[in-house]
């Protein structure tokens, strides 16, 4: 499976229900789960951005639903990144003619 991390910023409507938002961590990984991709970690972070997780999920398409499934519900904006391991990206060098 690819890896992804996507990072978030809370809506306005998000930050006023920010207490809500360990139950909507649970939702997100049960509608990720449904789409058949994996929360693997999720993080609380200053600075920019307000939230990440790194998930795991078969292709772009299912991504790009779970992204999308998630902006819909209105608490969060997303920005989301294709990961690539350390042996990927020794496979993506070495292929370099």
């Amino acid at each position: 499976m690819a890896t992804y991390v996507m990072l978030f910023r809370y809506t306005e409507k998000g930050i006023e229900n920010v207490k809500q938002s360990p139950s909507r961590v649970n939702a997100v990984k049960e509608a990720f789960r449904k789409l058949g991709a994996e929360v693997k970690d999720f993080y609380l972070l200053m600075g920019r951005y307000d939230t990440m997780i790194i998930a795991e999920a078969p292709n772009d398409e299912v991504m790009a639903t779970a992204a999308l499934a998630l902006g819909s519900m209105g608490n969060v904006r997303s920005e989301t990144l294709r990961a690539f391991s350390e042996d990927e990206f020794r496979r993506i060098v070495g292929a370099i003619p």
